[in-house]
């Protein structure tokens, strides 16, 4: 729909002036269901218009448009189930939207996936699997469950295919003349559901609720936690040794059995506050050894991450007007600090004495090489620009010669014909080849002035 009017201001205008609409389809973008929603919403608005556009080029009261987008709603009218199959697509797209624009932010909402994604595909199965196969099933037992068998379906009337496209199907039947029957719609449902079957196929492959991690609950945690402390431990990487990690297991175990029942966790939304902020100021007050051991854990796993904005060290080292390199070296130093334990304890071997002696020797010669690249593109410029100046000059070099063949061509026709006229029309024939011949002489002192500046050109090139 959208090709048949893109680009083409012509074919906007006869469809605004045959059906008194200025509203056009949307382009369609196969990947994206999140833009792809107003897409077939302004498609089914936009669909009667485009019919009467149609009739009116087959009757040939405007212009037939010979392309492949205009055959195709060319076929597509004759289907009188289309406005049913954009209602059918919308409904699904809807079911995904809210999941998808949920996570397509910058906030860490990771941690919900698992409940929404489950919400997600059970929206997905009710519409086509039995309500009794559905009850008390697990995320890892949901993707598990065999969609393809018929005998989990519900009828092709109990397919839930959407409002849209049930109220479309009503209005199809109950209008005088139609042309469709229980037949075609049964077909059309059956359509549905094998396109359900593979949408639900496909989630089922590639979601991460099959996953055994997506199973487990506090116990697990606890045990998972229970062998992190001990690696650290083991790797002498927790300040207090076995003390501090009974208090870290301690501390962890209450904050599971006793605030994450708190009420605010439970009305918890993770578009609305961060999720690290929230922890954070939960942890901070009563279980503070608990909140030290997961900024180890994560910078570990994250290190400069958005989770862990509070450990960043790049606003440190960042500076009004520092160019990359600068900033990438004092990156580089910051982290070599810190890996030696503190500005105090950085070996001082002979390299860097030596390069910190010819510092000022490497800047200037840096601010050289800057310099001479600097004008190295200012001359690579310059001589792009007289290249291209030189080439529009001998275009038109070109062209005047053209020019001044074909008037001094036709001054000596308009000559050669008046020798054969008298009176009045060897008079006019002489007038225009005289004419003829001052544009010729014109043409050729241009000619000439153009010559001189691609020399003048072509020599201020070969020094550049």
């Amino acid at each position: 729909m959208h090709f048949l009017f893109y680009n083409v201001p012509a074919r906007r205008e006869v469809f605004t002036n045959l059906t008194r609409s200025s509203c056009f389809p949307l382009s369609f973008c196969g990947h994206r269901w999140v833009e792809n929603v107003p897409v077939a919403e302004r498609a089914i608005k936009v669909w009667p218009m485009l019919q009467k556009f149609v009739d009116a080029a087959e009757d040939k009261r405007v212009q037939k448009p010979s392309t492949a987008s205009y055959d195709a709603i060319l076929a597509a009218r004759g289907d009188p189930l289309v406005i049913a199959k954009l209602e059918f697509f919308l409904a699904i797209a809807r079911s995904f939207n809210p999941f998808l624009q949920r996570y397509q932010t910058d906030e860490p909402v990771l941690p919900f996936l698992v409940k929404d994604l489950t919400e997600l595909l059970m929206s997905l199965l009710r519409r086509f699997i039995k309500r009794e196969l559905l009850q008390d099933q697990t995320p890892l037992q949901l993707t598990k469950m065999d969609i393809s068998e018929e005998k989990n379906w519900v009828s092709l009337k109990s397919l839930d295919i959407g409002l849209g496209a049930e109220s479309a199907i009503k209005a199809l039947l109950g209008k005088p003349g139609n042309k469709i029957g229980e037949l075609s719609v049964l077909n059309f449902r059956r359509e549905c559901l094998q396109c359900l079957v593979k949408v639900v196929k496909k989630l089922q492959d590639k979601c991460p609720l099959k996953f055994p991690v997506n199973e487990q609950g506090p116990e697990w945690c606890i045990t998972q936690m229970k062998n992190l402390v001990q690696t650290f431990i083991q790797g002498k990487q927790l300040a207090g040794g076995i003390a501090a990690g009974d208090v870290i297991i301690q501390q962890f175990t209450s904050f599971l059995s006793v605030e994450s029942r708190e009420e605010e966790f439970v009305s918890f939304q993770p578009l609305s506050q961060r999720l690290d902020v929230f922890l954070h100021s939960k942890l901070c007050t009563s279980h503070p050894d608990l909140l030290k051991f997961c900024q180890s854990v994560l910078l570990l796993s994250h290190g400069q991450a958005t989770v862990e904005r509070g450990f960043s060290v790049n606003k440190e080292v960042e500076t009004c007007n520092l160019l990359d390199e600068s900033l990438e070296a004092l990156r580089l130093i910051c982290d070599k600090v810190i890996g030696c334990g503190g500005i105090l304890k950085v070996p001082l071997t002979k390299e860097l004495l030596a390069s910190a002696a010819s510092a000022r020797s490497h800047y200037r010669l840096y601010l050289e090489n800057e310099r001479k690249k600097k004008e190295s593109a200012t001359q690579e410029l310059k001589r792009k620009a007289a290249e291209k100046e030189l080439e529009d000059l001998r275009n038109q070099r070109r062209v005047l010669r053209v020019v001044c063949d074909s008037l001094e061509v036709d001054a000596d026709k308009f000559a050669e014909i008046a020798e054969g006229k008298t009176g009045t029309k060897m008079a006019e024939l002489i007038t225009k080849s005289n004419s003829l011949r001052r544009r010729h002489k014109d043409k050729k002192a241009e000619l000439l002035q153009v010559d001189k500046m691609i020399e003048e050109k072509a020599t201020q090139l070969r020094h550049l």
